[in-house]
């Protein structure tokens, strides 16, 4: 009888030790209890703003215009006026050659000239009074106008001996000397127009349509101090099929020290323009693997909303759709937030 007592007596308090172990425990889930409150964010509302593109593209500056000086006719130099790297007029006799057999033929040609001459003043009488025929005497005017020719294409040769600058500018190095014979096809020396110089470069070619006449572009040298502007002059009729790029002329429009024909420039260019931009933080882009979005908040959940983005910098990306201005998209938290997530907005920037 006792020995049952005593089991029961030990069941009992097991019994009671058990539900006093519940009441303590609690809910399920060992006492821990998730905290179901709204998800703490930045923000950064959308505004419109101007960007453009920034891109350097290399060039060369270049004379004016840059002529190689060349004979037209062969022949011996008689006479060289070519100071190495002097200016000239236009005009200035730069070499002389052998010409004084044109000119003996000169001398023959107009000596015949007056004789024909008095000859056909004599005919011209003659026909008034019926001494000859109108036949006779327009022979004799004929040899006239032969002669006259004759005397005109002998001086034209003789012009061809003369090699004058066909503009003012800079002379460059010779390569002839006096006394040498050349031809057509041997350069004299190189005649640059530098008082005004022009700048040439490429550009790539989705931005083909933004250069045109009268864009102004600013570069620099290798070793210069200081920016530089041009004005462009014209483009190329197409684009580069192998480099995929169009040429560009540009006017320098100053004179420095600095600004050599030949040298190297680093052209500075703002392409891509646009006043109505919508500019929102890198950070706030999720790249996934088909597309990019962004968290837009609406009320107090969000919305995963698929973006197409354009030019970019160090901080700030241009959405072109997905998002319209005023509209506030999360910048921070991302990796906590769910879609249809409660979130409380911290501090809202704008650009």
């Amino acid at each position: 009888m006792k020995r049952n007592i005593a089991i029961v007596l030990i069941a009992a308090a097991l019994i009671a030790g058990a539900c006093h172990s519940k009441k303590q425990e609690g809910p399920a889930g060992g006492g821990r209890q998730r905290n179901s409150g709204p998800v703490l964010a930045d923000g950064f509302l959308v505004g419109v703003s101007s960007v453009s593109e920034k891109i350097e593209v290399p060039g060369s500056l270049l004379p004016f215009e840059e002529t190689q000086i060349r004979a037209e006719v062969d022949g011996r130099i008689v006479k060289m006026n070519i100071q190495e790297g002097s200016l000239v007029s236009k005009g200035t006799l730069l070499v002389k050659l052998f010409d004084e057999d044109l000119q003996a033929q000169l001398r023959k040609l107009e000596v015949q000239l007056k004789i024909k001459e008095k000859t056909e003043e004599r005919n011209r009488e003659l026909v008034k009074i019926n001494g000859i025929s109108q036949q006779d005497y327009d022979l004799a005017a004929l040899d006239v106008e032969n002669l006259k020719a004759d005397i005109e294409s002998t001086r034209i040769a003789i012009a061809k001996t003369e090699i004058r600058a066909p503009y003012a500018g800079r002379i460059g190095l010779r390569t002839v000397s006096l006394g040498a014979f050349i031809a057509p096809t041997d350069i004299i020396t190189t005649l640059r127009q530098v008082n005004q110089l022009k700048l040439e470069f490429s550009v790539p070619e989705k931005y083909a349509k933004e250069i045109k006449k009268g864009y102004t572009v600013q570069f620099t040298v290798d070793g210069g101090k200081q920016a530089h502007k041009a004005t462009v002059l014209a483009t190329e009729s197409s684009v580069d099929q192998n480099t995929r790029t169009l040429k560009v002329r540009a006017v320098v429009n100053e004179q420095h020290p600095e600004l050599v024909p030949g040298v190297f420039a680093r052209v500075n260019l703002q392409l891509g323009k646009n006043n109505q931009a919508l500019m929102v933080p890198s950070q706030a882009i999720i790249p996934t693997a088909r597309n990019k979005q962004v968290i837009v908040l609406k009320r107090d959940s969000v919305q995963y909303t698929v973006v197409e983005t354009g030019l970019r910098d160090s901080a700030y990306v241009q959405i072109l759709s997905g998002v319209k201005a005023g509209d506030t998209i999360i910048t921070s938290g991302l990796m906590a937030i769910r879609p249809n997530s409660k979130v409380k907005i911290g501090k809202v920037k704008t650009f």
